[in-house]
């Protein structure tokens, strides 16, 4: 009885299989994650490039003020000289990330093309076929079993793969992308409307004192806001290496570190698998 019931048991699980092939589901579900991984990688990599512009830009800024009478020359987009070799770095990581996506979507569409799911079928098929007949020599039925193992797991590593990280990034990744692609962006956006105060004309002689009061005055003043201008560039760098450092890790686990995990796990079980057959 307990025989019977495995062959029962094995019957059904080629059943399952053949049905997730050739309905598709699985295939769809990991196509469409890989869309939206693109999709995220594409706005993060958009966004990294912005700020490497921007970066650039306010670094080549000089500011010139003279409270007082006295020239003073700022250069405040050197501030952000650190945080521009961290977006290089992460503009990498991001394309990398990319490629990675790129690769899984291959090998998806690679694996469900309707040649290698009928190749999978008529294995698997033949293995139950093999295994119920007693007339097959054990180590034959053996043998084919193994290879419509690995077969199953070519076909349906990848994309299973790919689901099981997609709902690792839903609980436990996308609350952390969001939030620190929204803080990159709104990095952006305020470093573009950084104003850049132009120089001004030096004092002439002939000059009214009244005059000269209001440019000394003016000067001062711009001296001030320039100090708030360094300090407000300085937090904004702050804010976004730490939201560049939490995107990066979102990145890795998510195109490297899981997709690695979980392959060794799938391989782990598929050897555990193939010595029982």
């Amino acid at each position: 009885m307990r025989v019977e019931a495995r062959k029962l048991l094995w019957s059904a699980l080629v059943g399952v299989l053949l049905a997730i092939m050739y309905t598709g589901v699985v295939d769809e579900a990991a196509r469409d994650y890989t869309e939206q991984g693109f999709r995220r990688v594409l706005a993060t990599y958009a966004v990294a490039r912005g700020l490497n512009g921007v970066i650039s830009v306010v670094q080549g800024t000089e500011v010139s003020v003279e409270p007082a009478g006295v020239g003073m020359t700022f250069t405040p987009g050197q501030i952000l000289d650190p945080v521009n070799d961290l977006v290089e770095q992460f503009s990498w990581l991001v394309l990398a990330s990319g490629v990675s996506l790129g690769i899984q979507r291959l090998l998806i569409n690679m694996t469900s093309g309707g040649g290698f799911t009928l190749l999978v079928s008529v294995m698997l098929v033949t293995a139950v076929v093999f295994h119920n007949w007693k007339q097959i020599p054990l180590a034959v039925s053996r043998v084919v079993a193994r290879i419509a193992l690995v077969l199953v797991v070519l076909r349906l590593a990848v994309p299973v793969i790919a689901l099981l990280d997609q709902a690792v990034y839903w609980y436990f990744l996308q609350p952390q992308y969001e939030f620190s692609q929204a803080a990159l962006e709104r990095s952006d956006a305020e470093l573009k409307q950084q104003p850049v105060a132009e120089k001004l004309p030096a004092m002439s002689q002939d000059e009214a004192m009244l005059d000269k009061l209001k440019r000394i005055y003016q000067s001062a003043s711009d001296a001030v806001d320039m100090d708030a201008r360094l300090d407000r560039i300085k937090q904004v760098a702050t804010e976004m290496s730490e939201r560049i450092l939490d995107l990066m890790v979102v990145f890795i686990v998510q195109s490297l570190l899981l997709p690695l995990l979980f392959l060794w796990l799938f391989y782990r079980l598929a050897l555990r698998l193939f010595h029982m057959v």
